[in-house]
């Protein structure tokens, strides 16, 4: 992507955390101390501006980015600086990979105060600016636009989990826990949105019978849709894993306890990733994997391991967008007679006809109008 020539732009900052500039408890002091009212300040501002303002003038250029936050491209001292890749975020501190080596990097102080929309301004996967410090140390002066993102909404703004990458391995388990459809139809969804390849793996296919899955993997099967059945303990169906990962940029999600690092063990044993056991009480997962890391794979290629979700609130989906991203009723949405139908309640319903024929999964539908009604 061509960046603009950079150039003085204003910029909207994080509110600070500074204390009120004026005193507001002088009706307090004259109870207390009748007659004594301190003098204001003379210096006092009550306008909102100085050191409280949230906008300021920077040097850079707005970029667009694809996973939809607002970017701004901080202007840098280029002669000093590398590129590089993150492999790992954790707490303050970022791993970046250079043609120089590895740096272990902060942030910098304008990069983390801009208001982006973002829980997080830098993720595994992103492509950034360095300027390197002494020995392994550096600083993150600048993250490049992002050419897609796998995001859900968390605290209300948005958490991208990865950056820039080519396929999404979306990992359930057929039992202990138990497979969520309407999980894996979120995260296809998110995918969708993001113009992605995804691959549906359900793992643990040993603790129960082939004939239990038919119909779910048929169904996602039948809608283009890649579907492994794959077990990390006796190594069944690891090989066509490994042919899907080879050569691209790909991310696992997926819950706690449906096996990802157990999955990555098997097909590259010598990763050594952290297992947990599911809890035998409520059947949910240990937060094993505690940070997305970025992993290069022998084969070429990169494979980004990440944290257990349990929920995928969805981000930057309309509730009339869902119909669009569902696959199976896209065909039938236009089909209806009210242009503005939400294929619910409204009779003379195109979409509601082709699940009472059969065209569209009862399921599929079902979980449709629960992620409509969430929105």
């Amino acid at each position: 992507m061509a960046r603009k020539k950079p150039g003085k732009i204003r910029a909207e900052f994080r509110k600070s955390y500074d204390g009120r500039t004026r005193k507001r408890d002088y009706t307090r002091d004259i109870g207390e101390e009748s007659g004594k009212i301190e003098d204001l300040a003379a210096g006092e501002r009550v306008s909102g501006k100085g050191r409280l303002t949230r906008k300021r003038t920077v040097t850079g250029s707005v970029q667009d980015s694809a996973d939809g936050a607002f970017q701004v491209d901080l202007a840098v001292d280029e002669s000093r600086c590398v590129e590089g890749r993150v492999i790992k975020v954790f707490g303050r501190t970022s791993i970046v990979r250079t043609e120089n080596g590895q740096f272990s990097c902060g942030i910098r102080g304008l990069l983390k105060s801009l208001v982006t929309g973002l829980q997080n301004s830098v993720v595994a996967g992103d492509h950034v600016t360095v300027l390197p410090g002494e020995g392994d140390d550096g600083m993150i002066v600048r993250v490049l636009p992002r050419r897609n993102g796998i995001s859900r909404t968390s605290r209300g703004k948005q958490q991208i989990i990865v950056a820039n990458v080519d396929c999404v391995m979306i990992v359930a388990s057929a039992a202990e826990p138990d497979l969520k459809p309407n999980l894996v139809d979120r995260f296809l969804l998110s995918i969708e949105k993001a113009r992605l390849q995804p691959v549906i793996v359900i793992n643990k296919i040993d603790l129960v019978s082939p004939d239990s899955l038919m119909q779910l993997v048929g169904t996602w099967g039948q809608l283009g849709y890649p579907v492994l059945q794959v077990s990390a303990e006796t190594g069944n169906g690891i090989r066509f894993l490994k042919e899907a990962l080879s050569g691209r940029d790909s991310v696992v999600v997926g819950q706690s306890g449906v096996g990802k690092s157990s999955l990555l063990n098997t097909a590259y044993p010598g990763l050594n990733r952290r297992v947990g056991a599911v809890s035998d009480e409520n059947q949910k997962g240990r937060h094993t994997t505690t940070t997305a890391e970025l992993i290069p794979l022998d084969g070429g290629g990169h494979l980004v391991d990440t944290p257990g979700i349990r929920s995928m609130q969805l981000w930057d989906v309309s509730a009339e967008e869902v119909e669009g991203l569902f696959r199976d009723i896209r065909p039938y949405a236009h089909r209806c007679r009210y242009p503005n139908c939400t294929h619910t309640h409204e009779e003379q319903c195109a979409v509601k006809n082709a699940v009472a024929d059969g065209m569209i999964d009862l399921r599929r539908y079902d979980s449709y109008c629960q992620i409509r009604s969430d929105l």
